[in-house]
């Protein structure tokens, strides 16, 4: 069977609709790991993801009246965005059954591409089964995603492309999985080539099929997936896939959202493209490798498999980016309710860059600060929090705190009723190292600081909602003040939504 396989990947025929996509050096990636580091480009591909080798390299096989009659398939995107290609080529019909969660880009590709598409259910299985049913009522045939031999061979092309493209010796192959079709091609061609290359497998920790399952030595179905990398949100790997990765695939690697944030990430900052989630997965096990064996001195080459990114996602990769690359440490510092306590804790902090500083006064003797601070490395963090503590500011690490990440961040606030005397300003001042810290120390001691919102979103101003207790005869002195300040600022005391949910 193996040597069918690698048979059948040579006979493939793909390059009809696929093109053979570049192998990368990523640059700034190579430097940090110590490593040399390489991207197979399959974001290249004409519908921004390898599926279209598989889908085509099955559907290219079949009867011309078969084609006619029409294929059908079910995908989270980018399978059906192969299929209607394949189609379009191949002058068939195709119908592609999408779960309603799969992002819109793809269904808008699919659409153009000239297929039929049909919304049902909530996950890729509920699609399968829709497929399935109106494969039996319509006879027609099934193109599946991933558990077929000829997509298998399809996909195995990638690693004909690689050793051919790349000469030199290679530590470690790093592959996307969802149901296995991909990792299934590539690793049953490399390791019949070259059987001393490691291929290792990467999957989301929230939708670990293939993990589970070789642990258990048979396949398991999951309840739920996860459907932030919708690419590889499969319940249960397929049959044939799951035997070919057992015998070929060395292991197979779990990473975190916050990981494959920080991926995308890092493959923008040296390819200036934007992976989907499940595009990205295998930087991100690539680098958790890396720091798990700390290997060094050797080419690893992971396949960047899909950019079909939806861009209302980016405002939360951005936001993950830093927490899954420990560039940031996110506390909840604890300060006397006094004037003057947050220009002290901004010294403490020192010359760290404070990514996010929000408070609400709740009490009169101590006040909770969520602080997010820049770091370069995890380590960082115990040392920043011995600090803090040394200096009186009991301090609770909340960087791996998943509610805190998501929603407690967005709630530190409400009303105040103690707070007498609050007004309420927003201010902007030129975003740079020690911004914040400079406008805190402009305000001095005097006044009592009752809220304070600050989040650092990469644009030229920093923005800050500041709430002061400033009594009458204190009015004037606050004028001056502002006047003094020098940075632009509004008088949000009167707006409606400070009044209905914090005044």
């Amino acid at each position: 069977m193996p040597e069918t396989y690698l048979k059948k990947i040579l006979k493939a025929r793909v390059y009809d609709v696929a093109q053979e996509t570049p192998l990368d050096y990523a640059p700034s990636l190579s430097v940090r790991l110590n490593n040399r580091v390489w991207l197979k480009r399959e974001d290249e591909q004409p519908v921004f993801s390898f599926k279209c080798r598989g889908a085509y390299n099955k559907m290219v096989q079949l009867d011309a009246a078969l084609l006619r009659k029409g294929v059908i398939t079910a995908s989270a995107g980018n399978h059906a965005q192969g299929v209607a290609l394949g189609a379009r080529h191949l002058h068939g019909k195709a119908i592609i059954v999408m779960p309603n969660t799969t992002p819109r880009i793809k269904v808008d590709a699919v659409g153009r591409l000239g297929a039929e598409v049909i919304l049902h259910g909530d996950n890729y299985d509920d699609a399968y089964d829709c497929a399935q049913q109106l494969a039996a009522k319509k006879r027609l045939t099934f193109v599946h995603p991933y558990d077929d031999p000829e997509v298998i061979a399809g996909q195995g092309t990638i690693a004909f492309e690689i050793l051919k493209q790349f000469t030199e010796s290679i530590h470690a192959v790093f592959v996307p999985v969802g149901g296995g079709g991909l990792i299934s091609g590539i690793a049953s061609y490399i390791k019949q080539i070259h059987p001393e290359v490691k291929v290792i497998g990467v999957e989301p920790d929230d939708a670990d099929a293939m993990c589970r399952s070789l642990r258990a030595g048979r396949r398991i179905r999951l309840k739920e997936v996860g459907m932030f990398a919708d690419g590889v949100a499969v319940r249960q790997v397929g049959k044939e896939t799951f035997r070919v990765v057992r015998k070929f695939v060395d292991q197979v690697l779990c990473v975190s959202t916050d990981q494959t944030c920080a991926a995308i990430k890092d493959i923008f900052e040296d390819t200036r493209s934007v992976m989907e989630p499940a595009g990205a997965l295998a930087v991100a096990g690539l680098k958790e490798y890396a720091e798990r064996t700390a290997v060094q001195g050797e080419n690893l080459i992971a396949i960047t498999s899909g950019a079909n990114m939806n861009f209302d996602r980016l405002r939360h990769v951005s936001e993950r980016a830093e927490l899954g690359e420990r560039r940031e440490a996110i506390l909840a510092v604890t300060i006397p309710e006094r004037p003057g306590s947050f220009r002290k804790l901004c010294s403490v902090i020192s010359n760290r860059a404070i990514t996010e500083f929000d408070y609400r006064y709740a009490d009169a003797q101590e006040a909770h600060v969520y602080v997010g601070v820049q770091i370069q490395s995890s380590s960082e963090i115990d040392t920043l929090i011995k600090k803090l503590e040394r200096n009186d500011y009991p301090t609770l690490d909340l960087t791996d705190n998943e509610m805190a990440k998501v929603h407690i961040r967005h709630l530190v606030g409400g009303r105040a009723p103690q707070a007498k005397h609050e007004i309420v300003y927003r201010f902007e001042f030129p975003e740079r190292p020690g911004a914040l810290r400079e406008f805190l120390q402009k305000m001095g001691h005097n006044w009592n600081i009752t809220l304070f919102h600050y989040r650092n979103h990469g644009a030229d101003f920093g923005r800050v909602l500041c709430g002061m207790q400033i009594p009458e005869q204190e009015k004037r002195a606050f004028r001056e003040f502002l006047t003094a300040l020098g940075y632009p600022y509004k008088n949000e005391t009167d707006n409606p939504a400070y009044r209905l949910f914090l005044g």
